[in-house]
């Protein structure tokens, strides 16, 4: 969830992860097959079927039928963290702790899902560094740490702890611009020259055995060192850097961000599944030159530094694991908390006017409770939450700040759209000069950018302006 990070640091896996926008279209409406996927072998090791229960039901909550209008102040009222489709991470840990499988958990969060396997070692491709505007006085640094190291087309092998910088220079002749790569290598004293040369297009940077880390300095961030390769790619004001690395071993990057490493194991082993498939169904060799950000565009990715013995034992435990249905890899979307509920990705991966998507038999909303009816995430920091009061005079500041939900003076609300669960797909605002009709994440993306300083966010599109129902 930026889930960002997004916004939150460990343990509490606290913020949403969302889609790459290059295929988010694809992904989002559905199209199950649309993209490559790895074919997938049935895991010949029998599925534990979970234990028959109660059928949850969903809680009455007594969502509004008409528009609300609103008084002097509003406060809005809200459940959960993330966008709500697929694996709830805090239900999940619940889950576990009550004694239910991975497999049960992931059949619960993805109608029909079954387990799979594919290559542990597939290549993935991550966008680990774009935009570095790579001068003389500021090159792109990359060091090359534990043992020897080479860059493709030099035939030669640079020593631990040396370092590679690179840096573009640009000439104008007769009133055209040509750029200049020039690429060198030091030794460990940082001031010994062992390699010079000019460049273009791309360089690789490669390691000479399973016990090389490569650092990218020039990232803005401490979580900056790889294993397997690096490709620098050159373009005329600035280069980009991604990350080869085998699927598994991207994972051990991954599964300890996205979800705390002191959880229970089986929520651990459903989450590194659910991260495979999400990253597996976005895998496209030979197009472009990367398939994941490591970010919340993709799932988060921090390389070595966040690497934990638990989940890289599990990872290891169950090599290639991913979860399919009818033979095609789930697209495994996952989130912090649900609030007790999960929704149907139609009513959530919407258009900016709130038009709903089409329906992926397999992201069906469940209403996410034990038998007993207390939700499986109740302990989830953000389970419930509440924004700061705001006046209507601060809220028509607030969204005449932006052309898509300026309405003039803002009057009344309709929050009656709404899914399976209760979350808002679509938000109408009313208001002195006419009204506008907005998806309920553009209504909470101009609240959260726009609210003044210091007032708590909208956290989820689960909310209304009383307080919700049930428990």
């Amino acid at each position: 969830m930026s889930p960002a990070r997004c916004l939150r640091s460990l343990p509490a896996p606290d913020r949403r992860t969302r889609p790459a926008a290059a295929v988010a279209l694809a992904l989002l409406l559905g199209a199950v097959v649309a993209l490559p996927v790895a074919a997938v072998d049935p895991d010949p090791t029998a599925t534990p079927s979970p234990t028959p229960t109660p059928s949850p039901t969903w809680p009455a909550m007594g969502w509004p039928t008409a528009a609300t209008t609103l008084g002097t102040s509003t406060t809005f009222y809200g459940r959960g963290w993330g966008h709500g489709v697929g694996l709830n991470q805090y239900g999940a840990r619940g889950r576990a702790l009550a004694g239910q499988t991975a497999e049960q958990i992931l059949a619960a969060y993805y109608r029909g899902a079954k387990p799979a396997t594919v290559s542990p070692t597939r290549n993935v491709r991550v966008l680990v560094l774009a935009g570095y505007n790579a001068v003389k006085s500021a090159p792109l640094v990359i060091h090359g740490h534990k043992t020897e190291w080479k860059i493709d087309g030099t035939g030669k092998t640079f020593p631990p702890d040396g370092v590679l910088k690179l840096y573009r220079s640009t000439s104008t002749v007769d009133g055209v611009a040509t750029t200049t790569w020039r690429l060198r290598v030091y030794a460990t004293d940082g001031g010994t020259l062992l390699h010079s040369a000019v460049v273009s297009g791309s360089v690789v940077v490669r390691p000479t055995s399973i016990w090389t880390r490569l650092q990218v300095d020039s990232r803005p961030s401490s979580y900056d060192t790889y294993r397997g390769l690096l490709k620098v790619k050159l373009g005329k004001r600035s280069a980009a850097v991604i990350n080869h690395v085998e699927l598994d071993l991207y994972l051990r990057g991954v599964v300890p961000v996205e979800m705390s490493p002191d959880w229970p194991a089986e929520a651990l082993r459903a989450q590194a599944a659910a991260a495979r498939s999400y990253a597996v169904r976005r895998l496209h060799p030979g197009v472009g030159s990367y398939d994941v950000y490591d970010d919340t565009r993709s799932q988060v990715y921090r390389g070595v530094e966040a690497e934990r013995s638990a989940t890289s034992s599990i990872i290891r435990r169950y090599p290639g694991q991913v979860i399919a249905v009818d033979g095609s890899i789930v697209n495994a979307f996952f989130f912090a908390t649900g609030g007790g509920s999960t929704e149907n990705n139609e009513y959530v991966f919407v258009s900016s006017s709130g038009a709903v998507g089409s329906a992926v038999p397999y992201l069906r909303g469940i209403p996410d409770r034990r038998p007993d009816g207390k939700a499986w995430d109740a302990g989830a920091p953000r389970w419930s939450w509440a924004t700061s009061s705001l006046s209507r005079a601060q809220l028509s500041t607030m969204f005449k700040g932006d052309s898509r939900t300026n309405v003039g003076d803002l009057t009344k609300l309709d929050l009656t759209r709404r899914g399976v669960s209760g979350r808002l797909y679509r938000v109408t605002l009313y208001g002195t000069a006419g009204s506008k009709t907005v998806s309920a994440d553009v209504f909470r993306s101009v609240y959260n950018a726009r609210r003044p300083a210091g007032m708590l966010a909208l956290l989820s599109n689960l909310f209304d302006t009383k307080p919700l129902a049930g428990s």
